[in-house]
């Protein structure tokens, strides 16, 4: 276990409260409705033992099967559950702000509704929150139910964030974390609109603490994450956090006007001291290739952030959602109850 505000010299201070007083769980759902109701209950068995109050926030996130019924049938069960429901399907980084802008709790936690990620940890992560960390995140000690393709792939990621990024990203740490009123808040007051929020949660900083865990394989139903969709979320995470491709596309571009400098100095000295009467046509389609592939490719790096740059430009919410329906917590905190309208969710 390690302490991230003790090795960067930061000072604590132990919290007063002995508990939280108000803890929320944030859980963004796409077609999820075999797993919600054995989510529900663990997550309040876990805060039942600890006398915990609580409200878990499910987000709906445009599913197609009846997920968002579900959720209703849980929120009927019991009055501590808010349901966001957006518009459409806005992907999960959206649909996990969507949660954190609407989480009252003094302390938020989230994770995903599938049990790879125990509720049974919150216990430690309260404990780290009264120790006085604003965060504390839950790093995988195994993945188990991840193929060995997806483990070396992810470990790849994470090292080459870890070369390249502007702030240190935990290795195997996923969105699994307890974050205190004061972290949330600075996280959602950052409204880019391509989110990669392991990155915007790193980029936060606070005093930080992890705790360790083996991920369990999904209690029900089966992954919405392909390698393709993996692919494009790395690529976003990427670009979302660095301009080093902007970067190493320049130094490419330097090395490759050198080599063609040094190729172009070699074929004239040839054909002066020793003449050349064939001419290379395999060597300069393969040159013309090459440099052709190496344009498109940076042009292509340069496209990645001049779309970001045109999609910020654009000033648009990053949701709707028809409806949000608050728990009874949010309801006497905010002073109102029932269902609100979509406008209430506009944010941006």
């Amino acid at each position: 276990m390690r302490d991230i505000a003790e090795a960067d010299g930061a000072m604590l201070r132990p919290r007063a409260e002995r508990r939280p007083a108000l803890v929320s769980v944030v859980c963004p759902a796409f077609n999820e409705e075999d797993t919600l109701g054995g989510f529900a209950a663990r997550v309040e068995a876990v805060m039942r033992v600890l006398a915990q109050p609580f409200e878990i926030v499910f987000v709906n996130d445009g599913s197609r099967d009846r997920t968002l019924a579900r959720m209703m049938s849980i929120r009927a069960a019991r009055g501590n559950v808010t349901i966001v429901d957006l518009s459409r399907n806005f992907g999960k980084e959206i649909a996990t702000t969507a949660g954190l802008d609407h989480a009252k709790g003094d302390a938020v936690v989230v994770m995903d509704a599938d049990l790879q990620d125990p509720p049974e940890l919150i216990a430690e992560m309260i404990e780290g929150w009264r120790e006085g960390y604003d965060v504390v995140y839950a790093r995988r000690r195994a993945r188990h139910g991840d193929g060995p393709v997806k483990r070396v792939t992810a470990a790849l990621f994470y090292r080459l964030m870890k070369r390249i990024g502007s702030v240190d990203l935990p290795e195997n740490v996923g969105d699994f974390r307890l974050m205190s009123r004061k972290a949330v808040d600075a996280v959602c007051a950052l409204r880019e609109r391509h989110r990669f929020m392991k990155g915007i949660f790193a980029w936060v900083g606070f005093p930080s603490k992890e705790v360790v865990y083996d991920r369990a394989p999904r209690s029900a139903g089966t992954t919405k994450w392909n390698y393709w969709r993996l692919l494009n979320l790395s690529i976003e995470g990427i670009t979302s956090s660095t301009i080093a491709p902007l970067r190493v596309s320049t130094y490419l571009g330097f090395a490759t006007a050198f080599a063609a400098f040094l190729a172009g100095a070699f074929f004239i000295a040839k054909t002066i001291f020793f003449g050349d009467p064939v001419a290379g046509f395999p060597t300069l389609i393969i040159a013309m290739l090459f440099l052709g592939g190496v344009q498109l490719m940076v042009l292509g790096v340069i496209g990645e952030y001049l779309g970001r740059i045109f999609n910020e430009t654009k000033q648009r919410p990053l949701y709707f959602a028809t409806a949000v329906m608050p728990s009874d917590a949010a309801a006497s905190m905010s002073g109102a109850g029932g269902e609100a309208p979509a406008r209430r969710a506009i944010k941006g």
